[in-house]
């Protein structure tokens, strides 16, 4: 006999082995947290998910979605609830688009057991659907239906699992939280599902930053190409040697998640010379800083040795306008460079020339340097609008995440409108 449940509700659970499936109306991943009496995990492994399937007595099992097998006899002693969670792939989406979602638990023959359609949710695109818990030597199943308007990071971080970085507090959890203070929605991109817990969540709270500027500049639909562009000359030798370059492309890889069509970040090094390397997937990030980002050498065919030692951004800027053409979609130029523009003139008349172009360019700053014609382009006249802005750190990594985008992306939104208004982007 099946049994339905209602959210509160509870009943017992005494099959040697249980299956806990979830049918809803959009792609979605099923997880589970195998958490202590406090509420936490014991570490990262009690997290079961489509990168760590299995921990003891809990095996995620793959489909359209995935489900959970779980063996209440094999589960740690000290291990009080195992928590079954579900989240949406597209994180613009929210359960409260969709019909209600419905979660069963059956036994290994497939006989169901029960039965609870998810209702009453609305912003959140992670919901945890049902719980299955000890009391005393028994074990029974409870319908939570508690959604995270929070996201994925919110989910993870308020039941222990470890995100590497200080610098981002983590997001706090809100249950049947009203649209409004649903706070922004988050774009999923193809290849997140590759990453470790870890950096997914990591990931996910620097989409959110970035989804934040979007969103408080009512910049959230906007969708651009996304160029970045870093200087390789011999001045940067501490900015690699420190890796900050590597900092510096994992930093930008959330923004084009939230802006680029694909996920993707179009990448160029530049000195004398420059050169189009292959484009940053979410998932590569970390493989292509090793791969890519050096100032001397040979790699992947590229002779480093050839770009040059110093700076010519004449080249690499004339490329980039090339490719651009009246009417489409919008470009974000993402220019980092610790100085040099020598050629004043000529940049000034390709920043002219480019203000014709649909694409915004902003140029960052590494370390302490005299930025000359950068720190004057906002008063560069000729310019059909203000295509350009620019901004120094003197040390990026003690700039957090929100201050980081907030600068990066705060003028793009504007440049955009005024940039319809005169024909110039779609």
């Amino acid at each position: 006999m099946v049994h339905s449940l209602v959210k509160g509700q509870n009943g017992p659970l005494s099959v040697p082995r249980a299956e806990v499936s979830v049918r809803l109306a959009a792609p979605a991943d099923v997880s589970a947290l195998l958490v202590t009496e406090s509420g936490k995990v014991r570490s990262d492994a009690d997290f079961v998910f489509f990168n760590q399937p299995d921990a003891p007595g809990v095996r995620l099992r793959p489909g359209t979605p995935a489900s959970l097998t779980l063996s209440p006899a094999e589960i740690p002693a000290d291990i009080a609830q195992v928590r079954v969670v579900i989240t949406l792939d597209d994180q613009r989406a929210t359960f409260g688009q969709l019909a209600a979602p419905v979660a069963t638990v059956a036994d290994a023959t497939g006989n169901l057991l029960y039965e609870y359609s998810i209702d009453g949710l609305g912003s959140e695109s992670v919901v945890i659907a049902l719980e299955l818990y000890r009391r005393g030597a028994e074990w029974k199943v409870r319908a939570v239906g508690q959604g995270y308007a929070g996201g994925f990071a919110a989910l993870v971080t308020d039941h222990g699992v470890s995100v590497d970085d200080a610098a981002e507090p983590a997001a706090t959890n809100a249950v049947a939280t009203p649209p409004a203070a649903a706070g922004p929605r988050v774009r999923t991109v193809p290849g997140e599902a590759a990453l470790s817990l870890e950096k997914r969540a990591k990931l996910d709270l620097r989409k959110r930053a970035v989804a934040e500027v979007l969103e408080q500049k009512s910049a959230s639909d906007i969708r651009a190409r996304v160029v970045l562009v870093i200087d390789k000359t011999g001045s940067m030798l501490a900015q690699y040697r420190n890796r900050v370059v590597h900092r510096v492309v994992e930093r930008m890889i959330p923004i084009a998640t939230q802006l680029d069509g694909d996920g993707t970040l179009e990448a160029y090094l530049y000195a004398r010379m420059f050169v189009k390397l292959p484009d940053i997937a979410v998932q590569h990030g970390e493989q292509w800083a090793q791969t890519f980002l050096h100032l001397g050498g040979i790699h992947e065919g590229i002779d480093y040795h050839a770009l040059g030692a110093r700076n010519e951004e004449v080249p690499i800027m004339r490329d980039i306008i090339d490719s651009l053409r009246p009417g489409d979609l919008p470009t974000l130029v993402l220019f980092f460079t610790d100085g040099g523009f020598a050629k004043k003139r000529e940049i000034a008349e390709l920043m002219r020339e480019a203000s014709h172009l649909p694409a915004f360019w902003q140029f960052v700053g590494l370390g302490k340097a005299n930025y000359g014609l950068l720190r004057s382009l906002d008063e560069l006249e000729g310019r059909i609008v203000d295509n350009a802005g620019f901004f120094a750190l003197d040390d990026i990594d003690k700039v957090d995440d929100g201050e980081l985008y907030a600068r990066m992306l705060g003028e793009f939104p504007d440049w955009l409108r005024a940039a319809r208004a005169a024909g110039i982007t779609a």
